[in-house]
């Protein structure tokens, strides 16, 4: 992914999923529960555990 700062070891089924959902930063994913992203075609354990450390690297969490 370009102009992103998702992950960079995303893999690209995850990364096709984000992008369908209009999501191309990790700041965005603080308008998502965990529990709603999970449902996206091509996010699985690996890629939430990922997305879920980019986020508490940051200091955010997401929606509750």
């Amino acid at each position: 992914m370009q102009n992103t700062n998702l992950p960079s070891r995303l893999g690209k089924p995850a990364e096709r999923a984000l992008t369908s959902a209009g999501i191309s930063s990790i700041e965005q994913l603080t308008d998502w529960r965990e529990s709603d992203l999970k449902k996206l075609h091509g996010i699985g354990p690996k890629a939430m555990g990922q997305l879920l450390a980019a986020l508490q690297e940051r200091g955010l969490t997401f929606k509750k």
